[in-house]
């Protein structure tokens, strides 16, 4: 079984803004992982108040550090040796299902292009049940920085 520890630890995120639970699988094409929601995060104060789903907002970046940071971790590999510089670029997702308190979700990339910093990725989210809740696009740009 493949061990990710080298990519949980060059991820820039921290509790409660880290959405990473576990990597299944990463290569050159994709990654695969999971996240669950816990039930006092601090978004569902209020969002809504009768019964509390995850922000699509939330459901993006969940996407986001799972689908493409973490890839794009692996894919700037031993090149990165420093800190990481993040910028998401650009998003289109499409939802379909909520997400609710207590849920794990799975996100699934697939690599359409990494060149000149610039990583765009197909991506998915299912629940547990394995039921499509979003899907798109999202792109950012990564690369190594220097604190001289």
């Amino acid at each position: 079984m493949q061990t990710f520890t080298h990519i949980y630890e060059k991820l820039p995120y921290a509790r409660p803004f880290l959405f990473v639970d576990t990597l299944h699988h990463i290569d050159e094409n994709g990654a695969e992982g999971s996240y669950t929601f816990p039930e006092d995060s601090f978004f569902y104060q209020g969002h809504f108040k009768q019964t509390p789903v995850t922000p699509g907002v939330i459901l993006t970046e969940v996407m986001a550090q799972i689908g493409v940071v973490c890839l794009g971790i692996f894919l700037l590999g031993e090149t990165l040796t420093a800190d990481i510089g993040i910028a998401m670029t650009s998003t289109q997702i499409d939802f379909y299902k909520p997400v609710f308190p207590a849920e794990t979700v799975t996100v699934r990339s697939t690599k359409a292009y990494f060149r000149f910093h610039k990583l765009l990725c197909k991506v998915e989210m299912l629940n547990s049940r394995g039921e499509l809740v979003c899907r798109g696009t999202i792109s950012g740009m990564m690369k190594p920085t220097d604190h001289a």
